[in-house]
């Protein structure tokens, strides 16, 4: 009994380490599914205004 108390407590700063080691890459994975997001919403805010930008183009195409 005393012997698997002494071999847990020499595995606890590896269990710890392996939990640090998750965090971190949940936190790198949420980051960079924020990135992802920002630069989608980028994109579809430049293909709206070309869009939009497109539209005058041809009704003042039409009204010549």
């Amino acid at each position: 009994s005393r012997q698997n108390r002494t071999r847990e407590m020499q595995l606890i700063p590896e269990a710890l380490a392996r939990a640090h080691m998750r965090d971190r890459l949940h936190e790198a994975e949420q980051e960079r599914r924020a990135i992802r997001l920002v630069t989608a919403r980028r994109m579809q805010r430049r293909a709206e205004r070309a869009s939009l930008r497109a539209r005058r183009a041809l009704a003042m195409a039409v009204m010549q």
